[in-house]
């Protein structure tokens, strides 16, 4: 990897970034620690009673540090209270106070707790989405009154011993970051190496780092440019990993996964925290389940899948850039590649039997009445039988899949098309005129396999991986297919076994969602058996699309986890707000508890929702207020109102 282009210590063998050990109270992080694992209150800092009840919920769930919001100079005096409480109840879990707007309350919060987290997009600056305009000489006006503001909070913490986290998130850098760098990962690295900067110029390295996102796409480029830029500066700082506003539910998860997972799987991260629309305690499981997949991943130097990485790690030109977005350039094959959007194959094959009702957990209905297919938005593009073919008129829109010896006795059969095992289709009697499905793995592509297949303008492949680090293996092939100039359609296609289906989610969102977010791939398939039902995997297939933005079929949630500054009920107002507007398909909306990434996040999404005071709620269009102060009974209706007003609804279907 040329050094412009490296983010982790390899492409191909799983190998963990060294970063600098952070003394966190008696819990460092860093260096050859494990993964930590955290989550943040959701009370009202004030309510001491109730945030030790709830920090202690966290802890037994698995969390190896707290964090509490301090909005204000009250909160962060309460935090000593709260810090004794649990220590007489036997916690010495360290505790992180969260900031935002206040440096008077970091700098209080400092002397009494083990770290802080301070927002270099608000904590000197404020966001009013203004675009301005500066030469180098005003904008160093603006980073020496930075300077000024922010140096005092970091001699506190040299001088306590206190660990900090600059923490930047995408929805609120400030307009002086906007408007030199744009609303790119570049602004948000460099809004945390601005202050990174003052804090080693006082020789003060108790330092996390963090690059907030709601996108996945773009949590995950920023995190990969930050280190990247930490690496060119011999700089190496503990992460703290983390997608903002990941919502509720299946899709919370999903998301976190995909984000989380991508960074994981190259080695990236030091402490993890994922952020549900939902009550603390419930992080940390899901947290531990997507570490404890890298406890013991151990590669062996002798395992003869990664024989072909040479050609990855030594590239002599990059076929794809880790820090910006472009899908691999594929022909289009019927359907699949080009500009489609990712087809989906549902593995039906050890089904006993195949009927029209089989097809519900697919997204297709069948009216016996009316003697009709109804598709949902969720319908599979393909069916992967093996060895069965299907005696029923299929809907007109789903393509089968078939084994090549059942292919060649039943040919005419309608949408049917062969799979062949890699070379076979070089021998094979007959192939289908308009696509063939060809798998290969990490032993079957030799330049002259590829060389050869590359030339069948019928054919998508279907890249299949056995190697401990699949999702590496699979990068390797891909770029390796690239460099040949093989510009076939690629369906990624992984395996699971005995999984719990919150399991299966947290795997498959990290291993399709890797190669998805760098524009890799152009179809997934998901074989699980004893993983959970059709259903539930079609529905994980589709969210994890939905969560690399690569196709839209459902609407989004762009929902906060809550916390102290929250000024309404979020999970109960985002169960409204979803039980009216889920039908919406491709719609993106923002629901945030305060005004803190409120704006910014909601520039993600197509309507917002924001608490700005107690039971009052501001509405946005894209990050424009349309309307203020409305009370909070009444907020619902006025936001399907302005989807309406605005022609984006649409009504249910019944």
């Amino acid at each position: 990897m040329e050094l412009k282009d490296k983010y982790c210590n390899s492409l191909s063998n799983y190998s963990r970034f060294l970063t600098r050990e952070v003394n966190i109270g008696d819990v460092p992080m860093g260096g050859n620690n494990p993964i930590r694992i955290q989550s943040m209150t959701t009370t009202d800092t004030m309510d001491t009673a109730g945030t030790v009840a709830q920090s202690i919920r966290m802890i037994e769930s698995g969390c190896d540090y707290v964090r509490i919001t301090a909005p204000s100079l009250n909160e962060a005096k309460n935090l000593e209270i709260i810090k004794k409480e649990l220590r007489l109840r036997g916690y010495h879990t360290p505790l992180i106070a969260d900031i935002h707007f206040t440096p008077n309350a970091a700098e209080l919060a400092a002397r009494i707790i083990e770290k802080v987290r301070v927002n270099p997009g608000n904590y000197a600056d404020k966001k009013k989405f203004e675009v301005l305009e500066y030469d180098d000489i005003t904008y160093q006006a603006e980073l020496d009154r930075i300077r000024a503001r922010f140096t005092p909070l970091v001699k506190i913490c040299k001088e306590y011993g206190t660990a900090m986290r600059i923490g930047t998130n995408h929805g609120s850098l400030s307009d002086r970051i906007l408007s030199r760098y744009g609303d790119t990962p570049l602004g948000m690295v460099e809004s945390a190496m601005e202050f990174l900067r003052i804090c080693e110029s006082e020789n003060y390295y108790n330092i996390v780092l963090s690059m907030k996102a709601s996108n996945p796409k773009v949590m995950v480029q920023a995190y990969r440019l930050l280190v990247n830029k930490m690496i060119a500066n011999n700089m190496n700082y503990p992460l703290h990993l983390g997608v903002t506003e990941a919502g509720e539910g299946e899709d919370g998860r999903i998301k976190s996964a995909v984000g989380i997972g991508t960074l994981l799987e190259d080695g990236l991260g030091d402490t993890v925290r994922v952020s549900l629309t939902e009550d603390p305690e419930f992080e940390a499981p899901v947290a531990i389940a997507l570490v404890n997949r890298y406890v013991n991943r151990n590669l062996s130097a002798n395992d003869n899948h990664y024989a072909i990485f040479d050609r990855i790690e030594n590239k002599e030109k990059s076929y794809y850039s880790p820090f910006d977005y472009n899908k691999r350039l594929s022909k289009e094959v019927l359907n699949v590649g080009g500009s489609n959007v990712p087809r989906i194959i549902s593995d039906l094959s050890n089904r006993s039997e195949i009927s029209p009702s089989t097809l519900f957990g697919i997204g297709y209905n069948y009216a016996v009445a009316l003697d009709k297919w109804n598709l949902t938005d969720m319908a599979s593009d393909f069916i992967y039988t093996g060895d069965k073919t299907i005696g029923f008129e299929i809907p007109g829109t789903l393509g089968v899949i078939v084994n090549n010896e059942v292919w060649q006795k039943n040919n005419s059969l309608t949408r049917h098309y062969p799979l062949f095992c890699a070379s076979e289709i070089f021998t094979a009697k007959n192939i289908s005129e308009v696509l063939n499905f060809v798998a290969v793995e990490s032993t079957t592509l030799t330049e002259d396999f590829i060389n050869t297949i590359k030339k069948m303008n019928s054919v998508v492949l279907i890249l299949d991986t056995f190697a401990l680090h699949g999702m590496a293996e699979q990068r390797a092939l891909m770029v390796k297919l690239m460099s040949l100039q093989c510009d076939l359609p690629i369906i990624i296609k992984r395996n699971y076994k005995d999984l719990e289906p919150e399991t299966l989610q947290l795997y498959a969102s990290t291993d399709f969602g890797a190669l998805l977010l760098d524009g890799l791939g152009d179809g997934t398939w998901l074989k699980a058996q004893d993983c959970g039902s059709l259903a539930a995997l079609n529905s994980t297939t589709f969210g994890i699309l939905q969560a690399t933005r690569t196709r839209i079929s459902r609407t989004e949630y762009i929902s906060c986890p809550s916390c102290g500054r929250t000024l309404f009920d979020l999970q109960e107002t985002t169960a409204k707000i979803r039980e009216r507007t889920q039908h919406l398909k491709g719609i993106k909306i923002g629901i945030m508890g305060c005004i803190v990434n409120g704006p910014g996040e909601m520039a993600d999404a197509d309507y917002g929702y924001v608490g700005v005071g107690v039971g009052k709620i501001t509405l946005y269009k894209g990050k424009e207020v349309v309307k203020k102060n409305i009370a909070s009974e009444e907020a619902v209706d006025a936001l399907i109102g302005l989807i309406k007003d605005n022609g984006d609804w649409v009504e249910e279907k019944v």
